[in-house]
């Protein structure tokens, strides 16, 4: 029996028996798959050496669909932190629905889940190309968002109350499971209606998914902020350029952004424990790197050296139940200018955080392309019936995924190929934790 984490096969409303109205020349059948790459060792262990290989759905218009275009009534929904790419993304699917489908009902749930919810008064918005033909050079979601629980019957009541055959939800991990619970919820009542997972988070930290849209950008946008700490770092005797960039759980962006600009002399991560003081510690790293080159930058992820902080205090979370982190950046800043103040060096430390600036800008070319092929699938698995799932890519073929794959977290491996280049790119000790 194939482990659960392991199954990748999609669920569906029903038969597929209404000819497409899609135009494009071509179409995917379900039985195309992509081969999920699993270590032999364990590939052997879960089919005893036998059986057929993993594989994965890929994504595409099918000949046949289950919903009928001229009665379907689809809704989109953004939750969570706003990020790059989700006006490219609500634009896509709107064209796709109204253009190749030709469904005219489309609606915007607004302030995300809470949305659905009556005692908050959102009003819903009607969705058309006309109202969403420019979005896509905005930043942040037209819909807006929120975090939050909210209950998930009172969700599924007000989908039903709506009309509502397909509901296209833009999220990332807390809105892929509050997907999960709310397909379990549909499945319960026996409802018709399809819930369509379009994964987003900026850290590009989702499970099995190999880049989540908002990223490319966040690591252009984080280049320049790099590119002013190394001229600051420069510019002054003994300059330090620190500079605290996204990743809560996970630090992808201070990674690629590192490789990218390669000016970076230190990337601290969530991944990779370190320690301020001592012979192995960060603060000798520095003290040494400024000795012998003059000038410093600091890369450091939100999410890094949280260990470093008072735990005597209960755990603060935020509305979605996420620890709320303590500042590494303004710990770091304090810290770093105290060591040397002890020293016979002087320093000139700038401290940069540009974080919101980051995620509220408008996406790149590279992320508005991935945005609009994420829209199409997902239209394209919507109208095909099929429900509990995600679009996204994977070994650079768009596929369809269980919602649940994405909803852990991936991390950087600090043994792994990319974090080995990261330190021969930044020449930094491979460990500056003391033994």
């Amino acid at each position: 029996m194939t482990d659960s984490k392991y199954d990748f096969s999609i669920r569906s409303l029903g038969p597929c028996k209404i000819p497409s109205p899609h135009l494009a020349g071509y179409f995917t059948d379900d039985k195309k798959q992509v081969l999920f790459n699993i270590d032999r060792g364990e590939f052997d262990k879960l089919r005893g050496g036998l059986g057929e290989p993993l594989s994965v759905e890929v994504a595409g218009p099918r000949e046949k669909i289950y919903f009928d275009p001229a009665k379907t009534k689809a809704a989109i929904v953004t939750c969570g932190g706003l990020c790059p790419g989700l006006n490219d993304v609500i634009r896509a699917v709107v064209m796709q629905l109204y253009y190749r489908y030709h469904v005219k009902n489309i609606l915007g749930i607004r302030y995300g889940f809470q949305g659905f919810i009556a005692k908050y008064g959102h009003d819903v918005i009607e969705l058309t190309p006309d109202f969403v033909k420019d979005i896509h050079t905005l930043g942040g979601s037209i819909l807006s968002s929120s975090r939050g629980n909210q209950d998930i019957e009172e969700i599924v009541d007000s989908i039903y109350q709506l009309n509502i055959n397909i509901l296209f939800c833009i999220g990332g991990d807390g809105t892929m499971r509050a997907a999960e619970l709310i397909t379990e919820e549909i499945t319960k009542r026996h409802l018709n209606i399809s819930i369509i997972g379009i994964p987003k988070t900026i850290d590009n930290d989702l499970n099995v998914i190999d880049k989540t849209f908002g990223f490319d950008t966040a690591i252009a946008e984080a280049v320049k902020v790099i590119d002013c700490a190394h001229v600051e770092a420069k510019g002054a005797p003994n300059g330090v350029g620190l500079v605290k960039i996204m990743g809560r759980q996970s630090g992808h962006i201070a990674v690629s952004a590192a490789l990218a600009q390669n000016d970076v002399n230190f990337v601290l991560i969530p991944e990779v424990q370190f320690d301020l003081d001592g012979e192995k510690g960060f603060f000798k790293a520095l003290d040494n790197r400024l000795r012998n080159r003059h000038h410093a930058v600091v890369l450091v992820a939100e999410g890094a050296g949280q260990d470093l902080f008072d735990r005597s205090a209960p755990l603060r979370r935020d509305a979605s139940g996420n620890i709320k982190l303590d500042d590494i950046g303004v710990l770091l800043k304090g810290h770093i200018e105290k060591y040397f103040s002890g020293t016979d060096m002087e320093i000139n430390l700038k401290y940069i955080d540009p974080s919101y600036t980051i995620r509220s800008v408008s996406s790149n070319a590279s992320d508005s392309l991935y945005c609009a092929v994420l829209g199409q699938c997902a239209v394209h698995a919507g109208m095909a019936g099929k429900t509990g799932m995600v679009v996204g890519l994977y070994k650079n073929e768009y596929v369809h995924l269980p919602i649940r794959t994405v909803t852990t977290r991936k991390k950087v491996n600090p043994k792994g190929n990319v974090w080995m280049r990261v330190l021969e790119a930044t020449g930094q000790p491979p460990s500056m934790k003391n033994d």
